[in-house]
Order: C-alpha cells, then structure tokens, then sequence
C-alpha cells in the first residue's frame, strides 16, 4: 500500500511539474491546443497570469518531490498529505473556475492516493 502511495505522489509530482512547464513556457503554443474552446487570441494576452499559475503548480510539484526523499515515514505521509490536499483544492477550484477537465486531472489521482492513505492500517 505504501508503494502504490508513493508511486502516485511521484505521478502526481510528474503531472504538475509538466503543468508547470505548460503554463510557463508553452502556453502560447499549446494552450490554443488544450484549451480549444477558448479563444486563440485569449493566449498571448494571459502569459504572466498563466506563467504565474505555473509557479504555483511548480510548488505542488516540488513539495511532493520532497516528499518522497523524506527517510521518516510519518512524516513522509505527513508532508505528502499535505501537498495532496493542495492538489486536491486546485483541481477542485480549477473544475469550477476553468472546466470539470482539468479540474479532474488534479482531483481524480490526489483523492485516489489521499483514500489509500486513509484505508492503509499499518499506518
């Protein structure tokens, strides 16, 4: 069960680090892509607030990753937990703000690895 955990942590940082690097680095060229109901105009005028929201996917990522090279298991889940329930907010507030899409991304893995957290007994 701890592995199946941290694999999905790991995943889940992978996820957000490609967020990351989307919202910063690719947003005028794959956002038009992604985003298709939006307007391509839309893209080049929201760089900064897209390359902002791409910080703060790089700071889930990374409090994830840290996660992960914590030796004390305690609080390796503890930290873990914590990023998770970020994630899970995100994607939550993404579901309402942007669409249920990319909301779902972020809350189907973080509750799936949040619930085997909960059910794992040799806590």
């Amino acid at each position: 069960m701890r592995t199946l955990f941290l694999v999905l942590v790991a995943l889940i940082a992978a996820l957000h680090l490609y967020i990351a690097w989307f919202e910063i680095f690719a947003w005028t060229t794959r956002g038009p892509v992604v985003f298709d109901t939006f307007p391509a105009e839309l893209f080049p005028q929201t760089t900064q607030l897209a390359a902002n929201q791409g910080v703060y996917n790089a700071f889930l990522a990374v409090g994830l990753i840290w996660a992960l090279f914590i030796r004390d298991s305690v609080w390796q889940r503890r930290v873990a937990i914590c990023f998770l329930g970020f994630v899970l907010v995100a994607g939550i507030a993404a579901a309402i703000t942007v669409s249920l899409r990319p909301g779902l991304f972020q809350i189907v893995p973080s509750l799936i690895a949040l619930l085997i957290v909960a059910f794992d007994r040799r806590r």
